[in-house]
C-alpha cells in the first residue's frame, strides 16, 4: 500500500502507539482524582502537555487540549466574539478556510454578524493587501489559516497578525495550523497569533485530540464547554489522556527528525512537480508551497476515476478535502478555476514516511490514468 493522504489523517507513530496503550492498560485512572494513582496520571498529562507546548513554540500553561482542530476552530471563533461583541461586529476570514471555519461564520452571519470573507487569486494565495484593506477600527476578529489543506497555499500569517494589531487594536487573530504545525516553521511566542488551532492526526497522533494555543495578553477567555473546570478551567471534561498522551509522544517524536524529514519532503514534492508537470494532460493547481501538499488535475478523467485506477494500483489519494466528500471544492471554487479543472482534481499529500520510490509508483500510476484517458 502506497499511502498519499497524510492531509486527511496520518498513521500514528510507533511511539504515540506506545503512549496510547500504556494509559490504556497502566495509567488509566483519572487526572483529578485526589489519590497516588490519579496523581500519576495528572503529572503524566503535564508532560504531554509539555511536549505539545515545545512543539508549538508555547508556554505549556497556555496550551489546552480539546477533541480536534475542529473544536479548537470553534473555541477560537466563538469565545473571540463572546470576548469583543460589544467592541464591534466584523470578521475576517477567507473563502478558502476549512468548513470548521466557514460553517462557524455562516452562523455568526446568521446571527448578525458582518463577515468579509477574502477571495484568493489563481494560486489560493491572499494578498497582503487585499488584507490590509479589509481590516476596519470596528473589525472584533481575523480568522485565516496557515495552509490550505487541499493545495498548499501558505498564508504570511505573521504579518497579517502584524497588520491586525495595527489595524484593528481592538481584534483578536486566530490561525488554524492544523496543516502547518511540525511543516511550516513557527513558534506560537513568535508569530504573534493570538489564538492558535492545531490537531494530533495530522502529526502521527491519535484522532480525537488536538489544541488551542491562547496566548498569554489574553488574561481571560471564554470556555466553549461548561463542567467540572478541567483545563484550567478553560475547557471542562475529563481529559481523553490516552489521545492526549499519544499527542505528546508523537509530537516529541516527529520533532526528534523534523529537519530532514521536512527537507525529504520538500524534494520529494519538487521532484513530483518537475515530472508531472511535464506529462501531457496534467494541470497542477495552486502556489503547493508547503512541504506535503499537491493538487492535480487530468481534464477529461473525473476525479473518481483517477482514485479508482490508483487505488488499483495500490496508491491512496483523496478527492480534496476528506472533510466534504461529494460536493466541487470551494477552495477550487474561489480560485476561479475552470469547471473540468475542479472536477477532475485530486489531493496527494506526503507525510515523513513517503519515499522516492512511492512517488516513482505515483508518477507511474498517473501515466496510467493518461494512457486510459487517451485509450
Amino acid at each position: 500500500m502506497i499511502y498519499l493522504d497524510n492531509s486527511a489523517t496520518t498513521k500514528p507513530c510507533e511511539a504515540a502507539v506506545a503512549a496510547i496503550t500504556e494509559a490504556l492498560t497502566q495509567q488509566w485512572a483519572n487526572p483529578s482524582a485526589l489519590y497516588q494513582f490519579g496523581f500519576d496520571a495528572a503529572r503524566k498529562l503535564r508532560t504531554a502537555r509539555s511536549q505539545v507546548a515545545a512543539a508549538m513554540g508555547a508556554e505549556p500553561d497556555r496550551v489546552f487540549f480539546t477533541s480536534g482542530g475542529t473544536e479548537a476552530d470553534n473555541w477560537s471563533i466563538l469565545g473571540a466574539v463572546k470576548r469583543l461583541r460589544k467592541r464591534g461586529n466584523h470578521i475576517v476570514t477567507t473563502a478558502i478556510e476549512h468548513h470548521a471555519v466557514l460553517n462557524t461564520m455562516k452562523e455568526l452571519a446568521a446571527a448578525g454578524f458582518e463577515i468579509t470573507y477574502l477571495q484568493p487569486n489563481s494560486l489560493g494565495q491572499i494578498s497582503l493587501e487585499d488584507f490590509k484593506a479589509a481590516l476596519r477600527p470596528d473589525t472584533i476578529l481575523v480568522s485565516v489559516m496557515m495552509v490550505n489543506n487541499e493545495v498548499g497555499s501558505v498564508m504570511p500569517i505573521r504579518e497579517m497578525a502584524k497588520l491586525t494589531h495595527k489595524l484593528s487594536p481592538n481584534a483578536l487573530f486566530h490561525t488554524d495550523a492544523v496543516q502547518g504545525f511540525l511543516k511550516i516553521p513557527f513558534t506560537a511566542k513568535t508569530l504573534g497569533a493570538d489564538l492558535i488551532s492545531v490537531s494530533a492526526h495530522k502529526v502521527h497522533g491519535p484522532k480525537g485530540c488536538g489544541a488551542l494555543y491562547i496566548s498569554p495578553r489574553l488574561h481571560s477567555f471564554p470556555s466553549l464547554l461548561l463542567g467540572g473546570g478541567q483545563e484550567a478551567g478553560m475547557r471542562s471534561g475529563t481529559e481523553g489522556t490516552p489521545a492526549i498522551f499519544g499527542f505528546g509522544a508523537a509530537c516529541e517524536a516527529v520533532c526528534k527528525t523534523l529537519q530532514e524529514d521536512t527537507a525529504r519532503e520538500k524534494s520529494i514534492l519538487q521532484e513530483l512537480v518537475d515530472r508531472l508537470s511535464r506529462l501531457d494532460g496534467v494541470t497542477i493547481n495552486g502556489a503547493h508551497e508547503a512541504p506535503h501538499i499537491l493538487s492535480l488535475s487530468i481534464p477529461g478523467v473525473p476525479t473518481q476515476n483517477s482514485i479508482n485506477i490508483l487505488q488499483d494500483a495500490g496508491i491512496f489519494v483523496s478527492a480534496g478535502s476528506a472533510c466534504a466528500k461529494g460536493h466541487r471544492s470551494h477552495t477550487l471554487t474561489a480560485m476561479n478555476l475552470p469547471p473540468e479543472v475542479m472536477d477532475s482534481s485530486f489531493r496527494i499529500s506526503l507525510s515523513r514516511e513517503t519515499t522516492k520510490e512511492e512517488a516513482d509508483a505515483l508518477v507511474a500510476g498517473i501515466q496510467t490514468i493518461l494512457d486510459w484517458k487517451n485509450r
